[in-house]
């Protein structure tokens, strides 16, 4: 299955680059049997926005039985091709992808709703993703550290674990993968760390802005079933997002290989796709970065199969969508967060493909 669904992004990228106007695929009998089993999945684990329900997930607006106050984890991940395929990706309710040195990037994935029984592979820390965590009021989780990110760390900037200081307590190696590509870290772990540094985990986290039912169902925008967010023609660490009519969710690509979860091998679902460009500026030998995300600038939205322009803005330390000067809704669910360069910027780094 997972060769068919590289099968049919090799044909969207090529039309993605003009190659061919053609990303139609067959489906036989037995891809309909894995579409279904992962539609029903989807609904167990993402939830139902139509089912009414007493409380709210602040971070995807899925409805929950129980009031959820409990504090958010950050998670530092690695996106080195020897660290894929992840873990715990598809359970973040939002994930920050950034540029480190050189053309790579790096996940800070968000936990709220999610518990993840393995997390990683764990990666060090720079301070802008420190800054992202700190936004969410998380409890900021890497291993290893930038010396800027470092005198953040240890000045008590944002409560935190890191792998430096709980290696084999907290995180633990993956025999089967290489240093630095298998420190892992289960949320138990995380929580028994928050126990060891007296952490709060029992905080109200302040909601996001989320669109009702109707809005969902009358969103206007551009047309597009698929994009491709190129870092600097690195198609090593290129983003591809193709929508899935069926499951009214995004699929994430890199690569060409579909963004799954090492132990299940379900693919990550995304209700929310948005790109912002910022200015990067390179500080030092090392390739290491400056990134700017607090003077806002323009952004692209995908949700359900459309794009649209936005600017973003950031909002009590949260990089927001907002459209025309207003807060712009996000669609029930989770959210992928791609933050380039402004040098190319959108125009040139992300492509659209149209679905005919």
């Amino acid at each position: 299955m997972l060769k068919k669904w590289m099968a049919a992004l090799s044909v969207a990228m090529l039309v993605v680059t003009g190659c061919s106007n053609n990303n139609q695929t067959a489906v036989d009998d037995e891809d309909k049997e894995v579409q279904k089993d992962i539609t029903e999945n989807t609904k167990e684990v993402h939830g139902n926005i139509d089912q009414e329900m007493p409380y709210r997930f602040p971070l995807t607006g899925i409805g929950t039985e129980k009031n959820p106050e409990t504090r958010a984890v950050a998670v530092m991940i690695n996106n080195h091709p020897k660290a894929r395929p992840q873990s715990g990706l598809e359970e973040a309710d939002i994930v920050y992808e950034l540029l480190a040195e050189g053309d790579v990037t790096r996940f800070l994935a968000i936990y709220q709703s999610g518990k993840p029984e393995k997390i990683g592979p764990v990666r060090s820390a720079r301070d802008y993703y420190i800054e992202i965590a700190k936004g969410y009021d998380s409890i900021y989780i890497a291993h290893g550290y930038s010396p800027e990110a470092k005198k953040m760390l240890e000045n008590g900037y944002i409560d935190n674990l890191n792998g430096m200081v709980y290696d084999g307590i907290l995180f633990k190696r993956d025999q089967t993968r290489k240093a630095p590509h298998n420190s892992y870290i289960s949320y138990d772990s995380i929580v028994k760390g928050a126990e060891i540094r007296n952490y709060s985990m029992e905080e109200d986290e302040e909601p996001l802005t989320f669109l009702k039912k109707e809005e969902v169902q009358n969103l206007e925008g551009e047309p597009a079933h698929s994009a491709m967010i190129n870092y600097f023609n690195n198609s090593i660490y290129n983003s591809i997002y193709e929508y899935d009519e069926k499951l009214d969710k995004y699929k994430r690509y890199s690569n060409g290989d579909l963004t799954i979860d090492q132990n299940t091998g379900d693919p990550v679902l995304l209700d929310n796709i948005f790109i912002v460009e910022t200015n990067h500026r390179v500080i030092d030998e090392a390739g290491r970065r400056s990134i700017d995300l607090t003077s806002g600038g323009n952004a692209y939205l995908l949700q359900k199969g459309k794009w649209k322009e936005a600017q973003w803005r950031n909002i009590d330390g949260r990089i927001l969508p907002v459209i025309d000067g207003v807060a712009a809704g996000l669609v029930p669910g989770k959210t992928w967060i791609n933050v380039i360069p402004s040098s190319p910027g959108l125009e040139q780094t992300v492509s659209f493909d149209v679905k005919e």
